[in-house]
Order: structure tokens, then C-alpha cells, then sequence
């Protein structure tokens, strides 16, 4: 399947790509303002085929924030959002929050293996996500996105054919419960064709106890490990270092990610708006 092309003559835009297959910066935009439709589809565009894209020197109020991510889609209130003003769906990312979501999280979090996409819990889980910085440390804070797509053809054909048709659970049920939710297990495939670019995603979700349904434990945590493997490899990620006023804008169906926690008790924080996907069955 073939995605926009981005026409960068027309919407003005300055794309820099910051490694082969994922990541890339764009310049040439205010998006505190209304963009046109040849700017969304370009910046549209720029995701698909990056996965995650990133905009500097972009102050932003919530309200700005929503309007800007708005424009991709309807925005999706995560059911463990603390409301912000005017009742706007922003996400407060805050490293003081970890702990609300039990020893097992922040078991993961500590263990540096909480690679994740969000809202995988969901049956049909939001295909965007716009992040932009609230609290700094002054140094520290990256945040990692892998490159699934990549992560997947870069499996030997015997793990590929191993992982074929695979099912893998995604609990978020004890942090739902504590807010109040009641959502079942859900198990979405291991290996997913995105709709829009007809790649393969590779598409675990580490923090939330995956498990192959239909294996046994320990060749189910085998196969993980391996996974885990493939989303550790450098040269399947891109890293970004947060600065004042940055902007994230990544596809959730394409990348998973991860916050580098080496910054001490710092009270980092960033705020995080989701966008809702079609309810289509079978694909992301």
C-alpha cells in the first residue's frame, strides 16, 4: 500500500530524517496555529513514514495542544487521565505518577524493559499520540522509539515463521481497576499488517505482562525475550532528547517506545494527547 507523498514545495515544510526508517525533524510550521490541508497531509505523510516525528521551539497551551492533534482525528481520553482545564483530554506524564500503577510497573520500569505501544489494551487501540514537555531534568529524560516494522524484517525467517499467526495478551486490568474501569484481557496478534502501509509490525507491549497464548511458559517467554531482543538493537531505534518546548507526534500502530528513566527523582513530566482509530477489524 502506498502512503501520501509528502509535497514539501507546496506546504513549505523541512523534513530531516534522523535515521534511515524512523524518526525525523520538521521545520517550516507553526503548529500552535491552524494548519491547511496540504500541511496535514504532508505532516500526516511524515508519520507514516517515519513512525514518529518532532517538532522544536513549539510552545503550546493545552488548548493549542488538543487543536493541533485534533486535526489527525478525534482525540481519545485515556480512562487515567486527570482532567486538565476546560476538560481537554491531555495526559500528564509524570515520573511522581509511577507508583500508582502498583510494584509490578514500576518493576518493569526499573528492569529497562518497558518497551510499549499505548492503549494496546484497547480492542481497536488509538493510532496517533502528540507529546509535548511540561518538566525537564536538565539533563536525561530521552525517550526511544523502535521502528516495528523493522524490528520485524529483521527476524531470521525461522523466528518469523515461529511467531506466524501468534496471539499475545495486553493486561492493563489492575491500573484500569484502580481508576474505577473494568476492561477484559485483550490479545492482540504478535505480528500485525498496518492497513496504510501494508508493513509487518512487530507488536508487543512489555509493560503490560504479555504472554503467547496457546505456548507454554517457558517457550511464551522465549519467544519474548527474543522480541525484547530486537527492540534493544540500536540500529532499529531512534532517540530523541527533549528540549524546551518539543513536540512527539508518532504512529501507534508502527513504533513502540520508551522513556529513559536515568534522571534521579527529578519530577519530569510531559503532557500526551491520544488519537482515536477507525473501528476496523482485523488490521492496525
Amino acid at each position: 500500500m502506498a502512503t501520501t507523498a509528502i509535497d514539501t514545495a507546496i506546504t513549505g515544510l523541512d523534513i530531516r530524517p534522523l535515521q534511515p526508517t524512523i524518526g525525523a525533524e520538521v521545520h517550516g510550521i507553526d503548529i500552535s496555529q491552524p494548519i491547511n490541508d496540504a500541511q496535514r497531509a504532508a505532516i500526516r505523510a511524515a508519520v507514516l513514514k517515519y513512525k514518529v516525528i518532532f517538532f522544536r521551539d513549539q510552545p503550546l497551551t493545552n488548548e493549542q495542544h488538543a487543536a493541533f492533534a485534533g486535526q489527525f482525528g478525534p482525540l481519545y481520553t485515556h480512562p487515567t487521565t486527570k482532567r486538565q482545564d476546560n476538560l481537554l483530554p491531555v495526559h500528564s506524564i509524570a515520573a511522581a505518577d509511577d507508583r500508582e500503577y502498583g510494584e509490578r510497573f514500576k518493576a518493569v520500569l526499573d528492569s529497562g524493559d518497558a518497551y510499549h505501544t499505548d492503549t494496546s489494551w484497547r480492542l481497536v487501540p488509538t493510532w496517533g499520540a502528540v507529546l509535548r514537555d511540561i518538566t525537564l531534568p536538565e539533563v536525561g529524560g530521552d525517550t526511544i522509539w523502535v521502528d516495528a516494522n523493522l524490528a520485524y524484517e529483521a527476524l531470521s525467517d525461522d523466528l518469523k515463521a515461529r511467531l506466524e499467526g501468534l496471539h499475545v495478551t495486553h493486561n492493563f486490568i489492575g491500573a484500569l481497576k484502580a481508576v474505577g474501569h473494568e476492561y477484559p484481557i485483550v490479545a492482540h496478534p504478535i505480528v500485525r499488517t498496518h492497513r496504510e502501509t501494508g508493513q509487518k509490525i512487530l507488536w508487543v507491549n512489555f509493560s503490560q505482562q504479555p504472554q503467547i497464548l496457546g505456548l507454554e511458559l517457558a517457550e511464551s517467554k522465549a519467544l519474548l525475550d527474543e522480541i525484547l531482543r530486537q527492540y534493544k538493537r540500536p540500529e532499529l531505534q531512534v532517540r530523541f532528547s527533549w528540549r524546551k518546548n518539543s513536540v512527539a507526534f508518532w504512529d501507534n500502530r508502527a513504533a513502540v517506545h520508551y522513556a529513559v528513566r536515568n534522571y534521579g527523582n527529578f519530577p519530569r513530566e510531559l503532557h500526551r494527547i491520544l488519537i482515536a482509530d477507525e473501528p476496523l477489524w482485523g488490521d492496525l
